[in-house]
């Protein structure tokens, strides 16, 4: 539109601008939005960022707080009630403290609970940052909030401002691959790696495990390798004609995506064929080829980074432990779940050590909230516990990447009602990781109707405290 505006403005002041300078013009323009800007030293160069989508209880998995397990079963004060939002409680709930033991680990010695013996044996690798607090209540905005910077659905990810920021560093790989494992429990939508109003380009590729990694990637019966190469040479001669005549940025952005698509036949199945690891490798990670695991997802995003992709987001499914079942409750729920994703979780922290990548790559993992000191209001009654949603304080832990190994940051009050200690918001989260990756969160941004967006919006403090 602005193309065509500017255009239909010259011609009709008969100042004579030719086309090819006009091209010019609006080539530049587009190119300068793309570049890396106000970039910083960086410490690492790519994440690989483990999303708990339902959000796992900090009390249980994080947070030791003995003096929580006093109150187990008492009426919850008023005082801590007041004024808060929950999304189940309803009436006076119950305090309920930690379920599982918990211990220190490492010569850092921090507490983790018996549910990550995987993650407690690589524990001077880990910064547990134990002070995080949110604004969202519900799983749909707080993600969005988590991924985006905004809690309404429209907004950029991560992934693709740092794809925007940083471009990939193989030709043949997109910069921003996402991945999904366990499908079950509250719904995760495209949107969540997705551009918003950055070009299409930077959007977060989706990778499967089986047969087609990338739908629609293959060739279709009939259509042979060489004859593909001819259309698409057609089809871009074609849309090159049609970005001279209109100079939208997202015909290149086609172009480009065609391009990509025809290139990743080539080396998105070998990437994706994790069957040439070692016995010994697929056994440390728990992973099996051909299956569909959280699991198969960590190693395949070792491999996906080892080989220049930025940004790797992996959502496992399955977090949200009310109690309103056996399977989602506080107890056998959470130690199976914790079993899927602590064996891999300490095999690819290790993988990236021994093959000297940890030092670049920053691991990120976590929900989108925490959950309360106290039960579930549905649930009682029931033998089963569960936890409600609870956005006041949570924790997050990150390793490699130039963040502190064996630290814990932040603190929160002796029931885990509330952070004393150094409080880490989204938006301060965010900002550290743009850090981390060498930008000015504050800088990095792209004009859209009418103003400047960033990732943090207008808020966010870099959590130096952290960084190695």
């Amino acid at each position: 539109l602005r193309a065509n505006t500017r255009r239909h403005f010259f011609k009709q002041s008969g100042l004579g601008f030719g086309a090819i300078a006009l091209q010019q013009l609006l080539s530049a323009e587009t190119t300068a939005a793309a570049k890396p800007r106000f970039r910083i030293p960086a410490k690492a160069k790519s994440i690989i960022y483990l999303h708990m989508a339902g959000s796992p209880s900090q009390l249980d998995l994080f947070e030791n707080k003995p003096a929580l397990t006093k109150y187990h079963g008492k009426v919850c004060p008023d005082e801590y009630l007041e004024g808060k939002r929950f999304a189940f409680i309803k009436g006076k709930p119950k305090m309920m403290g930690p379920v599982f033991d918990y211990a220190q680990h490492g010569e850092s010695g921090q507490w983790i609970s018996s549910l990550l013996p995987g993650l407690s044996s690589v524990i001077d690798d880990v910064c547990v940052i134990r002070s995080m607090h949110t604004e969202a209540i519900n799983h749909d905005p707080a993600i969005t909030f988590f991924q985006t910077g905004f809690q309404l659905a429209g907004r950029p990810s991560i992934g693709s401002w740092l794809s925007y920021g940083l471009g990939s560093e193989n030709a043949n790989l997109p910069a921003f691959v996402a991945m999904t494992s366990n499908r079950s429990g509250q719904a995760l939508y495209d949107r969540l790696w997705g551009a918003g109003f950055l070009p299409s380009k930077h959007q977060g590729v989706r990778f499967r495990s089986g047969k087609d990694p990338v739908l629609y990637l293959n060739n279709p019966d009939g259509i042979s390798t060489d004859l593909r190469r001819k259309t698409l040479d057609q089809i871009g001669a074609l849309n090159r004609i049609h970005h001279q005549e209109f100079y939208d940025p997202e015909i290149e952005t086609r172009i480009a995506q065609y391009e990509m698509a025809y290139r990743m036949q080539m080396s998105v199945p070998e990437t994706m064929d994790i069957s040439k690891e070692s016995p010994r490798m697929l056994e440390a990670y728990g992973a099996e080829p051909g299956a569909s695991s959280f699991a198969n997802n960590c190693l395949l995003a070792r491999r996906l980074v080892e080989k220049g992709v930025r940004f790797v987001q992996l959502f496992d499914w399955g977090w949200d432990f009310h109690g309103t079942n056996v399977a989602n409750g506080v107890g056998e729920g959470l130690l199976t779940k914790a079993a899927t994703v602590d064996k891999p979780i300490a095999a690819l922290i290790k993988d990236l050590r021994d093959r000297g990548m940890l030092d670049d790559t920053l691991i990120i993992c976590g929900g989108e909230f925490g959950r309360t000191p106290f039960r579930e209001g549905r649930t009682a009654a029931s033998k089963i516990l569960g936890r409600d949603h609870y956005p006041d304080c949570f924790s997050m832990w990150m390793a490699g990447g130039g963040v502190k190994g064996g630290y814990s940051y932040g603190a929160t009050d002796e029931l885990g009602f509330g952070v004393t200690e150094n409080k880490v918001h989204i938006h301060d989260f965010q900002a550290t990781l743009m850090h981390l990756l060498g930008f000015d969160h504050e800088r990095l941004t792209y004009r859209f109707q009418g103003r400047d967006f960033r990732l943090t919006d207008v808020h966010g403090k870099v959590v130096h405290d952290i960084i190695a």
